[in-house]
Parts: C-alpha cells; structure tokens; sequence
C-alpha cells in the first residue's frame, strides 16, 4: 500500500471537505481541510483574513499550509478552490500526493452555497457570474492537474466517495 497523499481539489462548494472526510474514515487516513487549518492556526475565519490580508495574504497562508499539511504522508486532503493557482503549489500537489478534481457544474455549486456567507469571492452582487468567471478560470488547471476527474452533481456524498475508492489505483486503498 502507498502512503502517498490523497489530494482534492476543486471549486468552492464541490464536496471535498465532505467527501474527504468519508474517504479518509474509509481508508484509515488522517482528514486535513486545508481552510479549517488555516483557520485553526490563526483563530480567525478566512473571511477575516481576505478583510484583514487581501486575497494575496490569504494566498500566501494558503501556499504555507499545503507545504505543512503536506510534508507528511497517508493523508486525504481538502484544499481551497484557488489553492491551484500558483505554480509552486501545482507542482508541490502533482510531487505529494494522488489528485482528484471533483467536478462541479455552477448550478450544483449555486444549490449548495445559496446560504453560505463566509465566502469571500461569493461577496458580490452577482454570486453566479462569479462562480462562472472562477470556473473558467480555473477549471482548466484542474483538469491539467488531476490524475482523476469525477463528475459530482446530483450525487450522493457516500456513493461518490465509494466509487472514487473504487477508482483509485490499487497502492492507494
């Protein structure tokens, strides 16, 4: 068995927080949200730290907490949305672990955020164009860097997380 990293990523509201923590339950692994960390280690809400730093020092907490979240191994690992954006993360994700891109359609990312307010990039008169304009963006680089791509909508977090085990290369279960 490896003891390499399970990695996800993915847009704002596509279950990986959810889906990791089942995927890690399932495989004994240690469950790390790379937010909630970034939250825990500074007491404060990533709300707070896009008012306080700008997206940019958020960015910057967000590149050191992938570089400790994954210096170890054996982990199932939920990362920001945008974590994908800078290139020394790509390449830290693509050296330290097992990448799955879950794959979000705006309409199931609009369902599933329509009552969150801690998102900072969803602050804005229009959520959906946002949602667009970010997916756009990023979804190319998600695909470049995934070893796996699953579709997610309308699916149920239990059965997606199965079938996602099912599909992870034999040294990884």
């Amino acid at each position: 068995m490896s003891h390499r990293n399970i990695i996800l990523i993915g847009p704002m509201g596509s279950g990986k927080s959810t889906i990791g923590n089942i995927i890690a339950r399932r495989l004994h692994r240690e469950f790390q949200d790379s937010d909630q960390f970034i939250e825990k280690r500074t007491g404060v809400d990533i709300a707070r730290i896009f008012d306080i730093e700008g997206e940019q020092g958020f960015r910057d907490r967000e590149s050191n907490a992938l570089i400790e979240l994954l210096s170890q191994d054996n982990r199932v690992i939920a990362t920001g949305g945008g974590s994908v954006l800078r290139k020394e993360n790509q390449k830290l994700l693509k050296q330290r672990g097992y990448i799955i891109f879950l794959d979000t359609s705006v309409n199931q990312q609009m369902s599933r955020l329509a009552r969150d307010k801690k998102r900072p990039l969803l602050q804005t008169e229009n959520p959906r164009e946002r949602l667009e304009t970010l997916l756009q963006e990023r979804r190319p680089i998600y695909l470049d860097l995934a070893d796996l791509a699953v579709k997610t909508d309308k699916r149920a977090a239990r059965r997606l997380a199965a079938d996602i085990i099912n599909q992870l290369p034999d040294n990884l279960t």
